[in-house]
């Protein structure tokens, strides 16, 4: 049976979060494309898990390094081509690193404030991380660790994340 067959992928919608979060944290010195990877993912897996439906319909692959967005390479190539973003190649710590940087304010219109809330949480949880910290932690999340290799993520699998992972528990908490 297919995984996430009822899951349709909005492009414009990718595009307009990929763009928020590169305005957001592209200028952060640890920011490159693995943790806007973990970025996109953790926004999508959480909203799911609350709501049961992505915020972009994205498919997320199991790579080495963590989930990886499937559309990521053609999406942030038409941000470049529309002049909306920069890429740059430079070096974290001695490290190649790959990083965007926004030309402009990202248009937001396809997102609605839930959306945009929890984006924001998930921006405000990883863009201290580097690297290889975002990717240990994403190795740990029940859907990348329950997926084989270079499969797609199931979204569903959200809903047998451990409380460290859970936003369902995180919501729970607040009183």
């Amino acid at each position: 049976m297919a995984i996430n067959q009822d899951i349709h992928f909005d492009k414009e919608k990718f595009k307009q979060v990929l763009h928020h979060i590169i305005s957001k944290v592209g200028t952060l010195d640890n920011i490159g494309k693995t943790v806007l990877f973990k970025m996109l993912y953790f926004s999508d897996f959480d909203y799911y898990e609350l709501n049961e439906i992505p915020i972009t319909g994205e498919k997320y692959v199991k790579l080495a390094h963590g989930p990886a967005p499937f559309d990521f390479n053609d999406v942030i190539s038409e941000l470049e081509d529309e002049e909306k973003i920069k890429k740059i190649d430079t070096k974290y710590k001695g490290l190649p690193q790959i990083k965007f940087l926004s030309l402009c304010k990202p248009n937001l219109t396809l997102l609605n404030a839930n959306e945009l809330q929890l984006i924001e949480k998930a921006i405000s949880k990883l863009s201290s991380m580097s690297a290889n910290q975002v990717s240990s932690y994403s190795h740990e999340d029940m859907p990348w660790k329950a997926t084989k290799d270079n499969e797609e993520i199931d979204y569903e699998l959200v809903f047998y994340r451990n409380p460290t992972f859970s936003v369902i528990e995180e919501n729970a908490q607040i009183c």
